[in-house]
């Protein structure tokens, strides 16, 4: 059986208690007051010279270590009669007074390691019959009497380096339920029979710890008194061959089950060595750092029940068949810089394995062989790990198909090669290897285009790792048909940047995999299919290439959508990529994408949609970019249920519109955890928060800025659309007024005046116009004649038998209407300037009718109308004075105008 997870962690807490004291064990940090939390109070690191008073009354745990306390007065420590824990350690108290556990009844853990306690007596730890865990190390102490005779219910003591002379800490029975004891880096040299007989009661007892305790003289039946005994630590002790051998026959009566004898100075191990362990039940040893340079044939036999065996840092020059001879229930073996090279290269003979039959776990990490042979490995039919990383054989530089041949007969689960100087792997290397699942090949030197073949029979393997090679791997579309069960693949810094552009995909045959790393490989080009096929990926490392060109709006046939065939994508990292732009699409479609990283590449502006699908995201990594805004349009999606927020050392522009969101954000409650706030978070814009921390903005005042916006909004929407109102009006204004004219007039009819009104007279309108114009007036005026509207002409409707000027008269009298055709000919013509407009002007004043409509050709100054006509365009209603357009689609609209203007009353408007 192997030794229990918690034993051997044990003697491992044991010794950095001793050695390190419990608070070195972990950081400390600096602080200016103590911390109290979840009933615990931290006051260490404080200089403090008493216990303070005014912490809360409830505490159970209290740390006052590393001040500078010189007494301990029960008084001190009346506040908190609910103690449970209590660690004074690191100050220079020099006496545990014996009121302590009186103020204190329910005390559990009394922690005093490296202060100067002296004498320890019966009287001053009596009344702590609750405690159960007591660490005095590093103290002076000198025992008096029974001091621990009434510790009932302790379970773990500690004694370590306080320079006694003798492990006997008591003449009669006592400590029934202690656990674990702690004798390390005192002065004894002697282990006495009767020393432990103060234990004789303490059935309990599993773990003694006397490291660096340098025994000279063991007497018989010294242990026996502690014959439950399940670990022993002898580490550092320099106990020499002959010490251990009559170490291990005292421990034969006893229920050892693991045994650490690490720097021991025990250079050879004898056939006789461990003899004295054959009757009891030893499954873990570690023999680490001995320097043993020789194994006798047979030096384990002793130990059949052994299972894990550790023997690390040592110089054995050569192993054997009989090197390991008796071990038949060892499953683990650690031989990490066990073989070294020296004045030669260690050797290993052929079938040294050969009696660990039952091993399944063999490290040979660090060791130097002088070759693996046909044999090395025979008679491993158990080992399923086999890890020779960092190790140097030159049967390595090249592996064919015999190199590793001995491992046939092994049901080889996990094969670690790394950092090994592979230089090339030939065809069917592994074929022999069917049960592999995992191969690791790191750190290496291959050079070589991979066909396929190098990993034939390994169709079982479903995690390949060959990162950090110094040379470079190029890929073929065949390269991974052989390990179709691949599901981890990791090729990060050793491909050729071309050697996954290609068609079809070398990962095409790979449908299982489910974590890909190509990062460092400076790749530039990938084609649209190279992740096609790959449905069950979920973790895709490209950091830092040079991806950037795939994604830029401008590219000829549009961005590289190659993230399309992955839909269960959970982790994406395109870190230092120098990606400025990311497209809309790109990120379409992955909704199980759990963590993105895009960390230090050159993103400043953001589409709004570019991360809508994003609604899973827990991780978000944008440290180092180029960002000024965190807008909501671009990540309130993704920030909506996010767990940690990376997004440090961006220069934010802290402006409202840029700042306010995130801001907001930052303040609220949502869970997320954002390391380095106050001091990674800087704003660079605008100088009044330049180097400010994003949390120094003030979102109040955007908040006051609210009626200014709305003002702003308002004021703006006016000016737009008075702007946009004038355009129309200067360019489709008439034709609005024309549409407008055609629905009213159609309604309501073309004329105000009364019915009576149009009956005094026999022409609607007389014309009056230069003998020039005649031809205007013949081709634009005649045609709109009709039944409801007749022109009088003088050409045309001259009164026969009159002269020219009573027709002139008698006409202007028959019409409601008279039309001056206005043009400059028209106000150099005499007779119209004299005769006719004067005429018109005075029936017009004379019957008190509003009857004049100009209409002009050209455009006439208004002082030139009044010295000509005596008419000024104020003096008529707008709707009588006309322009002859230019634009010939208006002249519709002129036309229509013209008919109302001929239509309205001639009575004057009140």
């Amino acid at each position: 059986m192997h030794a229990p997870r918690s034993l051997l962690l044990l003697p491992v807490i044991i010794m950095c208690l001793s050695m390190t004291g419990p608070h070195t064990c972990v950081a400390s940090h600096k602080k200016d007051s103590c911390h109290v939390q979840d009933g615990r109070a931290d006051c260490s690191h404080l200089s403090l010279k008493a216990v303070p008073p005014n912490l809360p009354r409830s505490i159970t745990g209290l740390d006052v270590s590393h001040n500078r306390l010189k007494a301990l007065p029960p008084g001190s420590l009346a506040p908190y009669p609910g103690l449970l824990h209590l660690n004074v350690s690191y100050n220079s108290i020099t006496k545990l007074d014996q009121g302590l556990c009186q103020t204190l009844p329910l005390l559990q853990t009394l922690s005093m390691e490296h202060n100067e306690v002296f004498v320890l007596t019966n009287e001053d730890v009596s009344y702590c019959t609750n405690l159960t865990r007591l660490i005095m190390a590093s103290n002076v102490l000198k025992l008096q009497g029974e001091p621990f005779s009434a510790l009932q219910s302790l379970r773990v003591l500690d004694v370590s380096m306080n320079k006694l002379l003798s492990a006997k800490l008591g003449s009669r029975p006592q400590l029934p339920s202690l656990v674990s004891l702690d004798l390390a880096f005192n002065s004894f040299v002697t282990l006495k029979k009767d020393d432990f007989l103060f234990l004789g009661h303490s059935p309990s007892l599993r773990v003694l710890n006397m490291s660096s305790v340098s025994l000279k003289t063991l007497e018989t039946g010294c242990f026996e008194p502690i014959s439950g005994l399940r670990t022993l630590i002898m580490d550092g002790s320099n106990l020499g061959t002959l010490v251990i051998s009559k170490l291990c026959s005292e421990l034969s009566g006893t229920a050892i089950d693991a045994l650490f004898l690490r720097k021991t100075k025990l250079i050879t191990l004898t056939h006789t060595t461990f003899a004295g362990l054959q009757k009891t039940n030893l499954t873990f040893l570690d023999l680490s750092r001995n320097g043993i340079e020789k194994i006798e044939g047979g030096a384990f036999s002793w130990l059949s029940r052994l299972q894990t065996l550790i023997m690390t840092d040592n110089h054995i020059m050569h192993l054997t068949e009989d090197t390991f001879k008796g071990l038949t229930s060892l499953k683990r073996i650690e031989l990490t810089k066990a073989l070294v090279k020296s004045h030669s290269i260690p050797t290993v003979d052929d079938f040294s394995f050969r009696p660990l039959s039952a091993l399944e776990s063999l490290i040979l990490q660090r060791t130097a062989v002088r070759e693996i042979k046909e044999h090395t490995f025979t008679g491993l039919t158990s080992l399923r790990e086999l890890d020779m990383s960092w190790s140097s054989c030159t049967s390595l530089r090249i592996i064919n198909n015999k190199t590793l041949v001995s491992l046939a007969g092994s049901p080889l689960r996990k094969l670690n090669l790394t950092g090994t100087a592979i230089a090339q792997i030939n065809p069917r290397s592994f074929s022999f290897l069917r049960n592999l699942t995992t191969l690791l090949l790191d750190f290496n030197f291959i050079k070589q285009t991979l066909t396929g073949k190098e990993f034939e029979g390994l169709d079982r393997v479903e995690e390949m790792h060959m990162s950090n090679n110094h040379q470079t791997v190029n890929l073929s579309s065949t390269s991974f048909v052989n390990v179709p069960n691949l599901r981890v693949l990791n090729l990060g810094r050793s491909l050729k940047a071309e050697a996954v552009n290609m068609d079809p995909s070398p990962f095409r045959p790979l449908p299982n995999l489910t974590v890909l790393d190509l990062s460092n490989n400076n790749i530039a080009n990938i084609r649209e299919n190279m992740l096609e096929g790959l449905v069950n990926l979920k973790v895709l490392k490209l950091q830092h290439n040079n991806l950037a060109r795939l994604w830029k709006s401008f590219k000829l046939g549009g961005p590289v959508l190659y993230l399309k065939h992955t839909p269960r994508l959970a982790t994406l990292q395109m870190d230092s990529n120098g990606l400025d732009e990311i497209p809309a699409e790109v990120l379409r479609g992955l909704s199980n994408l759990r963590e993105i990283s895009l960390a230090n590449n050159l993103l400043n502006s953001l589409k709004d949609s570019v991360f809508d699908d994003l609604s899973s995201l827990r991780v978000f990594n944008l440290q180092k970019n180029l960002l000024t805004a965190v807008r909501p349009n671009v990540f309130k999606t993704p920030m909506s249920n996010l767990s940690l927020l990376l997004m440090d050392k961006n220069p934010f522009d802290c402006t409202c519109e840029s700042m306010l969101w995130f801001a907001t954000w930052l303040n609220g409650t949502h869970g997320t955890a954002v390391p380095g706030l106050w001091d990674r978070y800087l704003c660079n814009t605008p100088l009044a928060y330049f180097n400010h921390s994003v949390m120094d903005f003030d979102g109040l005042s955007c908040k006051d800025m609210t009626l200014f916006q709305a003002l702003y909004i308002l004021s703006s929407t006016a000016v737009i659309m008075l702007t946009v109102t004038a355009l129309l009006l200067r360019f489709q204004g008439w034709r609005i007024q024309f549409y407008w004219n055609v629905l009213i007039n159609r309604t309501l009819g073309f004329s105000d005046a009364k019915v009576e009104e149009g009956r005094e007279f026999e022409y609607d309108a007389y014309v009056i116009h230069a003998e020039k114009d005649a031809d205007w007036v013949e081709r634009r005026m005649a045609p709109l004649e009709n039944d409801s509207c007749r022109f009088c002409l003088e050409d045309r409707d001259s009164v026969p038998g009159m002269s020219k000027l009573e027709s002139i008269v008698d006409n202007m009298r028959k019409s409601r209407k008279i039309l001056f055709v206005v043009t400059e000919t028209l106000l150099r013509d005499p007779w119209c300037r004299r005769f006719k407009a004067h005429h018109a002007l005075h029936q017009v004043i004379e019957a008190s009718r509003d009857s004049v409509v100009l209409v002009f050709l050209q455009d006439v100054h208004d002082y030139k109308l009044s010295r000509s006509l005596f008419l000024r365009r104020g003096m008529l209603r707008s709707c009588c004075v006309l322009d002859w357009p230019v634009h010939k689609e208006r002249v519709p609209a002129f036309h229509q105008k013209l008919l109302i203007a001929l239509g309205m009353t001639n009575r004057l408007q009140g």
